[in-house]
């Protein structure tokens, strides 16, 4: 009870003051829709950016993390995808969408916050070296395996070329690739610059989860639920279970299994309904999926951390 009160409650509280301003009219959508443009586009990329150009990569990327972690996402992915078309029975452009919400976990509005409160920094150069590849690996997967269902005739070059262009417009994607040039490089920044890293990096994590709940609002419980509630249990059960076994027969060093299970217990992220935005298709499931896993991760999670060591 002391880890609900103490590490996750605090966290959707933030999201909850934003929904209820937004539902009861004290903010208005544009100004969520600026807060939550500010936030993904431009302090959660300074963010990642400053950590990762801070990162000891030597310690921090093990590749028994990236095994673990990244297994049970893609395991998740075709848990959705082939759900969606066998048991559900929905044509495999909806399959993909559908999948890409068992994959993308929300590492950064709530892993980071939720980690950071229950483990501290020491468990976070772990987060944040998933959080590394997490993007492109998301956006590659699923992209390619759409631009295969969808069979248009592009082709191998095509399809990456596709994939490519989408990844990197991406400002998250963008921000992580000039964090590790300047990690592996050693350039040194300016003192001025770096301040004005840590400032904007600071206001982050509260924008964004503030502008996550009044988001929220807009999403309501219009999909099919059999598949919502399916994907919940991909999403917050199936992919931290499996990452934990993993971790625990690689032997991972107790923060990185605690960075791999908790960051694959996180619920969809937002980014699982804007995949569906870009090919129209399993809209209301990838919204109301995001919507219902938010709430109910507020109990698993706190099992997960029950769980962990």
């Amino acid at each position: 009870m002391q880890a609900l009160l103490e590490v996750i409650l605090p966290v959707f509280i933030v999201i909850g003051f934003g929904y209820v301003s937004v539902w009861r009219g004290l903010i208005g959508a544009g100004a969520v829709d600026t807060l939550t443009s500010f936030a993904q586009r431009f302090a959660i990329p300074v963010l990642l950016f400053q950590a990762i150009s801070g990162l000891d990569l030597t310690a921090a990327l093990d590749p028994r993390l990236l095994i673990s972690f990244y297994t049970g996402a893609t395991c998740g992915f075709f848990a959705g995808f082939l759900g969606g078309r066998f048991l559900f029975g929905r044509p495999w452009p909806d399959c993909v969408a559908i999948g890409f919400v068992g994959l993308f976990s929300n590492s950064v509005l709530l892993g980071i916050p939720i980690t950071d409160r229950a483990y501290g920094e020491d468990v976070l150069a772990s987060t944040y070296t998933i959080i590394a590849f997490h993007a492109p690996f998301c956006y590659a997967l699923g992209i390619t395996v759409m631009e295969i269902v969808r069979a248009d005739g592009k082709g191998p070059a095509g399809i990456a070329r596709a994939a490519a262009t989408a990844m990197f417009k991406n400002s998250l994607i963008l921000a992580i690739a000039a964090g590790f040039v300047v990690n592996l490089t050693g350039l040194p920044l300016p003192g001025p610059l770096t301040d004005a890293v840590s400032i904007i990096s600071s206001a982050a994590l509260p924008v964004a989860l503030f502008g996550l709940g009044g988001v929220l609002v807009r999403y309501r419980p219009e999909g099919d639920l059999r598949i919502v509630l399916y994907l919940c249990a991909v999403s917050l059960v199936f992919h931290p279970a499996l990452a934990f076994t993993l971790a625990t027969i690689m032997d991972l060093p107790r923060d990185a299994l605690r960075a791999a299970v908790l960051t694959g217990a996180m619920a969809p992220g937002v980014n699982s309904f804007i995949f569906a935005t870009m090919y129209g298709v399993g809209k209301r499931i990838a919204a109301t999926s995001v919507l219902v896993a938010t709430g109910l991760s507020i109990l698993t999670v706190w099992l997960w951390l029950l769980i962990l060591p």
